[in-house]
């Protein structure tokens, strides 16, 4: 019986190549997964799996989806059991279920939420080192979150981003909030999709702001040159986590 089966998953990205299948390594996440999948279905081929995104090597998630096209009598929840059993430890199937045979993981989302830590002490923490940007600097909480309206709203980030190709490199940031908890400094970014590097080089520019390094008005300069030349920092992937996908 063929069957559309949606996944939410979470992976400690750390030692990853990222996401997506490559031709020079089995050490993805997707890669991972269709393995499972293949032994699970007794194929001489791979499964094909749609993920929301293509998360960077050591990115993490929390709320990343997939979905695939499978031809089994198995229920969901047995799938969900088998990839858990199989899967590493740093890959978790936390839900399983069936959905209409035209949706699509990545086409179908509305919008994702994206989580970047920041560890302001002076050493990194022992737990967290793994998950956080150990950033032993003086961070202004309110001059980074004033500068993160100018970011909100659709733009063309073009400059924040290394996209090759002519896509388009329009976005809309529904939303960016900042939460200071201690020595930690949380980056939450809602949008209806973002581009290639897109959350790590606005995490660095808004990081920038908060030490004195960028100005909002340089901050406005660099969005409206829309050129990927524009603006090379990239905040570390260890911080980057994909929190959650909308549909």
């Amino acid at each position: 019986m063929d069957k559309n089966i949606l996944i939410t998953l979470q992976y400690d990205g750390t030692r990853y190549s990222g996401w997506q299948r490559q031709g020079n390594t089995d050490n993805t996440i997707e890669t991972k997964i269709s393995l499972v999948l293949k032994n699970m279905l007794n194929l001489d081929y791979n499964v094909e799996i749609h993920g929301s995104g293509r998360t960077d090597s050591g990115v993490h998630a929390m709320g990343q989806t997939a979905n695939f096209h499978i031809n089994t009598d198995k229920e969901p929840s047995e799938i969900k059991d088998y990839l858990n059993r199989y899967l590493p430890e740093d890959i978790k199937v936390i839900e399983a279920c069936v959905v209409d045979k035209r949706f699509h993981a990545r086409l179908s989302a509305k919008k994702k939420e994206y989580v970047y830590s920041i560890d302001t002490s002076d050493k990194a923490d022992v737990f967290t080192r793994k998950y956080s940007w150990n950033y032993c600097h003086f961070l202004d909480v309110d001059k980074m979150q004033s500068a993160v309206n100018i970011l909100v709203g659709r733009h063309d980030f073009a400059s924040f981003s290394d996209m090759k190709g002519k896509k388009s490199t329009v976005r809309t940031i529904e939303n960016i909030s900042i939460e200071k908890d201690n020595n930690y400094i949380r980056i939450t970014f809602l949008g209806e999709g973002f581009l290639y590097h897109m959350v790590r080089k606005l995490t660095a520019a808004i990081v920038m702001i908060g030490t004195g390094d960028l100005t909002e008005e340089q901050l406005i300069d660099i969005l409206n040159k829309k050129d990927k030349k524009a603006f090379s920092m990239l905040a570390p992937a260890k911080g980057l986590c994909l929190k959650r996908v909308y549909y």
